[in-house]
């Protein structure tokens, strides 16, 4: 079997893929083949020797997986040879084949995908903990999540809304925030550029958050405790930042506030039966879709380290996986409707029958799909000029557009329509093309023709141009998107995208 292996302390880019013999399950032990694994921020740690325990060397990183039972050891009780399940373990997540205490295995519930389940235990049992067991957030009180575009701080988000709380969320960038509002938050901080405790005073008229999660330390925990309410619950997630604060012992005193710490590995182990309380609490929730694991990328096994890189600078929002398996049976992407092909020219890519990239190559010069309605409503272009700092009257001042604009509304950006095309792409070929990750890669071309009205659907009909082997199992694939607007001639935008597929 295959394992991304540290053999040396240090960063991600000194790891190795290799090939080690598949492990055998002792007594109580079975075997899981991982089809995939959560990455966290403990994992990037213990590659360098920075966490609190140390594996001998050589080891796999990687503390929780979802994947399919494959072997058992005696004494096994209450599993099942190919049984989905979820798992727990220090390390060793990050291959092909993974032994696991059969006393920590968590069966899946129906239907749940292997990426979800691999993205839920660690970050939502940590925040689930944290917030409802330790802080006791009640409805209609204020939380603070600090690190807020994070695992465990989109986690928080939604496990805060589900709880009944105004939940406030804090981050580093525009981008950062606008997916936090997408999972939830009611209010947003840019601590980059605003002030946070003068933000926070406004937004809570003075009285500060009841509950603050922080996951990051450093620079923020401070000045966000000094703005804590009466009787409020400090949460200690962990160190993302680097730095861990040392906070005057006269602030808990004057704010009559507690400084809570959570630490999920070890609430597991002494209070195993009040976890096992919370499972089905969160997994009614997931069916409820009021928690729902943001998953912003999906990285093979070979591109583990990547993985990890990625998540140490900061280019995550959410979880991200490694994978390991067909994408159609990992990914939690759902299959959208596509396009009845008109005539001969056409062609659809079907969900019922995937297919491999090089196969698509039979496609080149046919249509291979119509992508769903989105609507380009005002608060979806409010939200684009705010991110891209180009907050043109004709754009987001509704009054003035109709007087003076000369479409009688305001209309969207034209890069906003542009900025559809990796979603429509992922919706046309998620689950339908049997890679392991696709990527966008660039713009070959672009004609903006036609502006979109506030209010105005619009929907990407894909055509194949091309599609190149690149060797590794990469393939560039070239596709011409037309985004037509519902009930006119003319489309807003015509524009060749080029794109990675990875098997």
């Amino acid at each position: 079997m295959k394992a991304l292996l540290c053999k040396t302390l240090g960063m991600p880019d000194q790891m190795v893929v290799e090939e080690i013999p598949d492990p055998v399950p002792g007594p109580g032990q079975v075997l899981v083949e991982m089809k995939a694994a959560g990455v966290n921020f403990p994992d990037a740690l213990v590659i360098q020797g920075k966490y609190q325990f140390k594996p001998p060397l050589p080891f796999s990183p990687g503390s929780e997986l979802a994947g399919v039972v494959v072997a058992m050891g005696e004494g096994v009780k209450g599993v099942k040879l190919g049984q989905h399940v979820i798992c727990s373990c220090q390390y060793g997540a990050f291959a092909q084949k993974v032994i696991v205490d059969g006393r920590q295995l968590i069966p899946m519930p129906p239907g749940m995908p292997f990426d979800v389940a691999a993205s839920f235990t660690l970050t939502y049992g940590t925040s689930y903990h944290g917030i409802k067991g330790r802080a006791n957030l009640k409805a209609g009180e204020t939380m603070l999540v600090l690190g807020a575009a994070g695992g465990v701080g989109l986690a928080a988000i939604q496990i805060g809304k589900a709880l009944g709380a105004r939940v406030i969320a804090a981050a580093s960038t525009p981008e950062k925030l606008a997916v936090c509002k997408e999972n939830g938050a009611d209010d947003l901080i840019n601590y980059s550029t605003e002030d946070m405790r003068e933000r926070l005073k406004e937004l809570t008229g003075g009285k500060g958050p009841d509950v603050i999660y922080d996951p990051v330390g450093g620079e923020y925990a401070e000045p966000a405790f000094r703005s804590i309410a009466w009787g409020g619950r400090y949460l200690v997630i962990g160190f993302a930042n680097g730095d861990i604060p040392a906070l005057p012992f006269n602030l808990p005193l004057l704010k009559g506030a507690s400084i809570m710490g959570v630490f999920w590995g070890e609430f597991v182990k002494r209070q195993l039966p009040d976890f096992i309380k919370d499972l089905p609490e969160m997994f009614g929730l997931i069916s409820k879709d009021k928690l729902r694991p943001h998953i912003s990328g999906r990285y093979p096994l070979e591109q583990g380290a990547q993985a990890l890189q990625d998540l140490l600078d900061r280019k995550v929002t959410g979880k991200v996986v490694i994978t390991n398996g067909e994408a159609a049976e990992v990914s939690a992407g759902k299959t959208a409707p596509t396009h009845k092909p008109a005539s001969d020219a056409q062609a659809e890519v079907k969900a019922d029958t995937p297919m491999k990239p090089g196969d698509m190559a039979a496609l080149v010069g046919k249509e291979i799909g119509l992508s769903s309605w989105i609507t380009l409503d005002q608060e979806r272009i409010n939200e684009f000029a705010r991110c891209t700092q180009d907050e043109q009257w004709i754009h987001v001042d509704v009054e003035r557009a109709a007087k003076e604009g000369p479409f009688g509304t305001t209309v969207a950006h034209a890069f906003l329509s542009l900025s559809m095309i990796p979603v429509t792409m992922y919706e046309l070929l998620g689950g339908k093309v049997q890679v392991q990750a696709s990527l966008n890669y660039g713009l070959d071309k672009v004609r903006f023709m036609s502006p979109v009205k506030s209010g105005k659907r619009v929907r990407n009909r894909v055509k194949l141009l091309a599609i190149e082997g690149k060797g590794m199992g990469r393939w560039l694939v070239t596709t011409e998107n037309t985004f037509e607007i519902e009930g006119e001639s003319k489309p807003a935008i015509v524009a060749v995208n080029l794109g990675y597929l990875i098997e």
